[in-house]
């Protein structure tokens, strides 16, 4: 089982990002799930959401303790929360941020790598200047990284999920996807 937790805030779509996962991941014939934790229910709270993959049917509806793969939506929780916590040794960590993977300051010998989601969102118009809607341009990050879901399932998962800008969500997280740094 591949476990994948998220941590954003309310509003920039960490939620729907893990269903957008999900639902991608179904498309491509696997079981998966897909369920928020919230805290504070407003908007720019903490905010946890959590997306199991399996080739199995998926029976456990916990929250994830342990995950293979954290992705951070806001690179300011990282000062706020341990995001970190419980990542397997294994692991992956993706962080929405314009800096290099070394400059953010995480102690761990798990992958980091990070992508601009806000600079892309902002330049699609996604969400406001001032609270841009993140959340695809990141799973498109998340589709480079990871590899196990196609870009193609989650463009189309995008397209069927995105609540409004059903293009501009999908072009950025192909945008995303393509402006990876090796």
């Amino acid at each position: 089982m591949i476990e994948i937790r998220f941590h954003g805030r309310g509003g920039q779509g960490a939620v729907l990002a893990s269903e957008i996962l999900a639902r991608a991941a179904i498309m491509e014939g696997a079981n998966a799930s897909a369920f928020p934790f919230f805290g504070v229910e407003r908007k720019g709270s903490p905010v946890t959401a959590f997306c199991r993959i399996d080739d199995r049917p998926i029976r456990l509806h916990t929250g994830i303790y342990e995950p293979d793969h954290v992705v951070v939506l806001d690179q300011a929780l990282i000062q706020l929360t341990d995001v970190l916590t419980g990542l397997k040794d294994d692991g992956t960590v993706l962080v929405n941020s314009p800096h290099d993977p070394e400059d953010l300051g995480l102690s761990t010998d798990c992958k980091i790598d990070t992508v601009d989601a806000t600079s892309i969102a902002l330049e699609r118009r996604l969400g406001s200047k001032s609270s841009p809607i993140v959340n695809t341009a990141i799973l498109g990050g998340f589709a480079r990284q990871c590899e196990f879901v196609p870009i193609k399932a989650i463009l189309d998962s995008i397209r069927y999920m995105a609540p409004i800008k059903k293009e501009e969500n999908a072009k950025a997280a192909l945008e995303a996807y393509n402006r990876w740094r090796e």
